[in-house]
């Protein structure tokens, strides 16, 4: 399996869930966002990694 590894497994970096919690916090340390933000932007745009921080203005 592709992704980063935590102390619970790992952290897929292609979809994001967001009943994960670990995932979620990695994703807003890493963008420098809110919780709401990525929320947001996954209602808009879908799970994928990419398309979320494109509609962010992040990079993946």
């Amino acid at each position: 399996m592709a992704g980063l590894k935590d102390k619970r497994g790992f952290i897929d970096k292609v979809r994001l869930d967001l009943s994960e919690r670990q995932a979620v916090e990695y994703f807003m340390k890493r963008w420098g966002v809110t919780r709401e933000q990525i929320t947001t932007a996954h209602r808009k745009v879908g799970r994928l990694v990419k398309d979320i921080a494109a509609e962010l203005g992040k990079k993946p």
